[in-house]
């Protein structure tokens, strides 16, 4: 059986993953607005991936018999300045969203509850990855100064990113 502290903590992250993807989702509308289509498909993705981590956080806590709650989502952010500042944002979110997974981990493992802590490796080792793909972007817009040719070579280049 999963602790009560664990259990609101897991719906905790549920609320957060969700509201991760109403920011990639709200991100992927504005780069489409600005004339970004390949920026928007990758942030388009993200918004999928983050809501299969919610459906994760959920399938987790049904499974060991435990009630899901949903909260009411915060708004987000609607409007950026560019790209760049599209991925800076989402780099210190993925942060923030690194922190909350490692909590979880901390209180998993004071709880001894193993199948938890076994459940939440794959999560540690995702963020891992997430960071990594959005500050690799950075550091390519970073190089690229205000290049229109090489924006657009990256924006097609994004765009290829499937699910």
């Amino acid at each position: 059986m999963i602790s009560t502290n664990l259990h609101a903590a897991f719906n905790r992250q549920i609320n957060a993953e969700l509201w991760s993807a109403y920011l990639y989702l709200s991100m992927s509308m504005d780069a489409q607005d600005k004339g970004y289509p390949g920026i928007a498909q990758w942030f388009f993705i993200q918004w999928k991936e983050e809501q299969q981590h919610a459906e994760k956080f959920a399938r987790h806590l049904t499974d060991r018999m435990s009630k899901v709650y949903l909260e009411e989502l915060d708004g987000v952010k609607q409007e950026w300045s560019s790209p760049m500042e599209m991925f800076q944002d989402a780099s210190a979110h993925e942060r923030k969203v690194t922190k909350l997974i490692y909590q979880l981990m901390d209180l998993a493992i004071s709880d001894k509850d193993y199948a938890s802590v076994s459940f939440l490796q794959w999560f540690v080792d995702e963020q891992v990855e997430e960071e990594k793909s959005v500050d690799d972007i950075i550091t390519i817009l970073e190089q690229i100064d205000d290049n229109p040719d090489a924006m657009l070579s990256i924006d097609h280049e994004l765009g290829k990113r499937e699910l």
